[in-house]
């Protein structure tokens, strides 16, 4: 029943995904056609990031539909992992495209003879910005609702494309004023910030494929478990991730008299007092004699 609300989760996880990759579509196409009809490097660069954004929100639905696969043969413990596998893979087509759009910046700046963008590049970046504000709002609520990290991943993403399209606007503005090379400095802006979202998303990634966990929600499920009655010490306790989800493997000392009923009935409790407070998906308590 419990992986069932878990697969449900996911499935409702994908009305995000959808709707930013339906914004993030729009919005690259007119940022791309306003920023050569403009003439505006920065706001060509920000329509490039989108369509990064599109390929990451992609990876995140693909992501998310093949972790509602059940287990089977060759994955007896799922296919949780998925979508971080898919976020990693979008981690390096961002990086690419980031390296791309800085080079291009970079070679605008020292080639100089620079002209002031129309002023409704500005104004599309600023559009753009609301756009985003609001769909940030709608999956940031979503994550929230279903506890999933992928989908704030993709509204912390929302959100960063937000501040992306107000510094471009504010470069385009920055133009008029007789100081055209703001608008491919904001392009470089643009470019920094693509390659940081994208070294963000691949470190968070490869930690969690490479099991590695919080130290301070270690230590929180370290008290819980200290504090479960007839819990006499903890002798081993480790935590990996399986996508959204949390296992946990602990070794527990208990009185060496007790018989194996009483011992088992700590066991369990352990488990769904983690299970309980902090929404741990799977428990492994192993008992020792102290």
């Amino acid at each position: 029943m419990e992986d069932q609300q878990k697969y449900s989760d996911l499935k409702l996880g994908e009305r995000g995904a959808i709707l930013s990759i339906i914004a993030y579509i729009c919005l690259s196409i007119l940022k791309l056609v306003i920023g050569y009809t403009a003439d505006s490097e920065a706001l060509r660069a920000d329509g490039l990031n989108n369509t990064t954004d599109i390929i990451a929100s992609i990876a995140v639905l693909i992501g998310l539909k093949l972790s509602q696969k059940p287990a089977d043969l060759d994955h007896p413990y799922g296919h949780w992992k998925a979508e971080t596998v898919a976020s990693m893979i979008a981690s390096f087509i961002m990086m690419v495209v980031g390296i791309q759009v800085l080079y291009t910046a970079i070679s605008s700046i020292f080639k100089g003879g620079h002209t002031s963008p129309d002023l409704i590049a500005a104004w599309t970046g600023i559009f753009s910005a609301l756009v985003m504000y609001g769909v940030y709002r709608y999956n940031k609520s979503l994550a929230r609702k279903i506890n999933s990290q992928s989908v704030m991943a993709a509204a912390k993403d929302n959100l960063s494309d937000a501040w992306v399209s107000i510094g471009t606007a504010v470069g385009i503005i920055g133009a008029q004023f007789q100081l055209a090379w703001l608008d491919p400095l904001a392009a470089v802006v643009v470019g920094f910030l693509i390659c940081k979202t994208a070294w963000g998303i691949f470190h968070e990634a490869s930690h969690q494929l490479t099991d590695g966990f919080d130290e301070e929600t270690i230590q929180s499920y370290k008290e819980t478990i200290l504090n479960t009655y007839g819990v006499k010490g903890i002798k081993d306790l480790k935590a990996r991730s399986y996508g959204n989800n949390t296992v946990v493997d602990v070794v527990i000392l208990v009185n060496s008299t007790l018989d194996i009923t009483s011992a088992h009935d700590i066991s369990t409790n352990v488990e769904r007092t983690l299970m309980k407070e902090h929404g741990v998906y799977d428990v492994h308590v192993h008992v020792e004699p102290n």
